[in-house]
């Protein structure tokens, strides 16, 4: 299983269009499939205790007290109905709503690189979560319930602090900067964040006397109040947005900002 299970991640690295039982064989020079499914339907291992494995290996190579952890999720597309977790539902990979799998991921960035270092399946409420005899029949253990995304990206950035992987802070979009739950996680434990709000989403102004739409704040920054700054090189060079820095703090050295 271990020669095997090296052969088929090289498969999944490889060129290869199609990534299947048969021609991940192929690839590897096997004369029929056997090996590999016998890896995935029947030999013992530890999902878990491999992702513990490759992420602590991960954190000696490119560990950094400043580095980031980046919480966002991506779609499987898929054909039938039996996948866990599948449904029709929007996912990025399509830019629109199809039959797929969600997926939450938690990467590793550093000024040494970039990995990822955990995944949670997203199981939707009404079509897995709720139909026992679903769970049941496509093998999800009784432990596993439903949980937000958000949920999700908790349960993966506790894990990695607990671990004691070093991180300065944490980012993601909308999808998580809409949870209060999140923020609170990372504010206990002392971890800086910057999390994507809604245009709509109410900020305090005015040593928290305030409350404002983030878009409505923004309306009233005068001009000189924009700076211009590059987020980074795109495919046609540096991609240069104007920003503005307001402080949304409510009580003495507490830093909190809306950018």
């Amino acid at each position: 299983p271990r020669a095997t299970t090296a052969r088929f991640v090289e498969g999944l690295l490889s060129g290869v269009e199609r990534k299947t039982c048969w021609s991940l064989a192929e690839h590897a020079g096997d004369a029929d499939p056997q090996a590999m499914q016998r890896l995935l339907r029947t030999a013992v291992w530890d999902a878990d205790a491999v992702r513990d494995d490759v992420r602590d290996w991960l954190v000696e190579q490119l560990g950094h007290p400043d580095a980031v952890l980046v919480a966002d999720e991506t779609g499987f597309l898929k054909k039938g109905a039996c996948s866990v977790g599948v449904q029709r539902q929007y996912t990025g990979t399509a830019g629109r709503v199809e039959n797929s799998q969600v997926g939450v991921f938690l990467a590793y960035v550093s000024p040494a690189g970039r990995a990822m270092i955990d995944r949670r399946l997203y199981l939707p409420e009404t079509t897995w979560c709720d139909q026992p005899e679903r769970l049941t029949a496509a093998g999800v253990p009784d432990q596993v319930g439903f949980a937000t995304k958000p949920a999700l990206a908790r349960q993966m950035i506790t894990a990695a602090i607990d671990a004691g992987v070093p991180v300065g802070w944490v980012t993601a979009d909308e999808v998580y900067g809409a949870d209060p739950g999140l923020r609170t996680d990372l504010e206990t434990y002392g971890i800086g964040y910057v999390l994507a709000v809604g245009c709509d989403r109410r900020v305090a102004v005015n040593d928290g006397r305030t409350l404002v739409r983030g878009d409505t704040l923004a309306e009233r920054i005068p001009t000189t109040g924009w700076q211009p700054r590059s987020c980074g090189p795109g495919a046609k060079g540096h991609r240069d947005y104007l920003w503005a820095w307001i402080t949304t703090a409510t009580r003495p050295g507490e830093h909190r900002w809306l950018l």
